[in-house]
C-alpha cells in the first residue's frame, strides 16, 4: 500500500483544481462529491470526476472518491456510476457517514457484483467515515465488516453536531480548541477509532484542520493524532500538504534510535542474553516491536 500521510480533499466539480491536484504532493488525492459540492451539482460533479479520473495520470497516487452517504438520493448513484466508469483507476471509494455496518454489507455487494461485470483485474477498498455518536459506537464492527475496509475517517465537524458539542471555530475543524477545552477535545473518540481500526488491520485518518493559514495550528493538530496512532491526516488546501507529510514521517533521528533498538535485540538473540540496553537504558520487547513498526514504515516510505 502507498504512503496515506497527506489526504488532500478537491471538490469534484471544480475542475480548475483537477490538473494541480494530479500533480501536487499529496500522498491521497480524494475526489469529493459530498459535502463540497452544492445540491444542484451534484450530477454534473459526478460525471466531472469521472472525467477527471480518465483525464490525468494517477499511477503516482493513490486516488479515490467521496460519495454523498447512502442515505442520501445521490450516495447510490454515486458508487454505481464512479465505480462502472472508472473503477480500475481509483484505489477506493470513501463513504460518509457510515452509522453501522449495514452502510459497508450494501457497497461490499454493489462494488463486488460491478467488479464481476465488468472484469476488474483489482479490488475496490472503502473507507469509512465516522462522523456521528452512532457511528462511533459501532467503529469496530464497520472496520471488520468486510475485507475491502481499508482505513477509518474521523469527521469532527459532523461528529461535534452529532453528541452536540461547542462550536468555536467557524470551519468547525479543529482551530482554537484549547480556547474552550484544557486538553485535547477530541482524544476519547479518536483513540477509539483508531483501536477499532488498527484492531481490524486498517488504517485511521484524522479530519482536517480548518484554517489552512493557520500552519503551527495545523502542525500541533498532527503531531498530537499522530501520537495516537493516526496514519494520516486529510488536508483542505494544497499548503497544508508539506507539514501534514512532516508530520507523519519519521525522523531521522527517530529511525537511528530504531535501529539502535533492532540491533541490540540481534545481538542479544545471538549471544543468549535475556536483557537488552540501549543508550544506558533497559528495553523490552514491546519496544522492540515499536522499533520494527517504525523501521517497517521508514522503509515503505523509501528512507531505509
Amino acid at each position: 500500500m502507498k504512503p496515506r500521510r497527506s489526504n488532500l480533499s478537491v471538490p469534484g466539480h471544480v475542475t480548475k483544481m483537477h490538473p494541480k491536484a494530479a500533480e501536487c504532493a499529496a500522498d491521497v488525492v480524494m475526489l469529493d462529491l459530498e459535502d463540497s459540492v452544492p445540491v444542484d451539482q451534484k450530477e454534473q460533479a459526478r460525471a466531472q470526476v469521472i472525467e477527471t479520473l480518465h483525464k490525468f495520470d494517477w499511477s503516482k497516487k493513490t486516488v479515490t472518491v467521496r460519495i454523498n452517504s447512502l442515505d442520501t438520493p445521490f450516495g447510490y448513484r454515486d458508487l454505481l456510476e464512479v465505480a462502472e466508469g472508472a473503477g480500475e483507476i481509483i484505489d477506493n471509494i470513501v463513504i460518509p457517514k457510515v452509522n453501522t455496518e449495514k452502510d459497508i454489507h450494501f457497497a461490499d455487494c454493489m462494488l463486488s457484483g460491478i467488479e464481476m461485470s465488468k472484469g476488474f483485474s483489482r479490488t475496490l477498498g472503502i473507507e469509512a467515515s465516522i462522523e456521528t455518536a452512532e457511528g462511533l459506537l459501532n467503529a469496530a464492527k464497520i472496520a471488520a465488516a468486510s475485507p475491502r475496509i481499508l482505513g477509518l475517517v474521523f469527521g469532527i465537524a459532523d461528529y461535534s453536531a452529532s453528541v452536540g458539542a461547542r462550536l468555536v471555530s467557524i470551519s468547525g475543524h479543529g482551530e482554537k480548541e484549547e480556547d474552550l477545552y484544557p486538553g485535547h477535545r477530541w482524544h476519547y473518540p479518536l483513540s477509539r477509532m483508531v483501536m477499532s481500526a488498527k484492531a481490524c488491520g486498517a488504517l485511521a485518518i484524522d479530519a482536517p484542520y480548518g484554517n489552512f493559514k493557520d500552519e503551527e495550528g495545523l502542525r500541533k493538530a498532527a503531531v498530537m493524532t499522530c501520537a495516537l496512532g493516526c496514519d494520516g491526516k486529510w488536508a483542505i488546501h494544497p499548503a497544508q500538504i508539506d507539514v501534514i507529510n512532516e508530520v507523519f514521517t519519521p525522523a531521522a533521528a527517530e529511525i537511528a534510535l530504531a535501529q539502535k533498538v533492532l540491533a541490540a535485540n540481534e545481538e542479544a538473540a545471538s549471544s543468549g542474553k535475556g536483557a537488552i540496553a540501549v543508550e544506558g537504558r533497559m528495553v523490552d520487547q514491546a519496544t522492540v516491536r515499536m522499533a520494527e513498526q517504525l523501521c517497517s514504515r521508514a522503509k515503505h516510505l523509501g528512507l531505509l
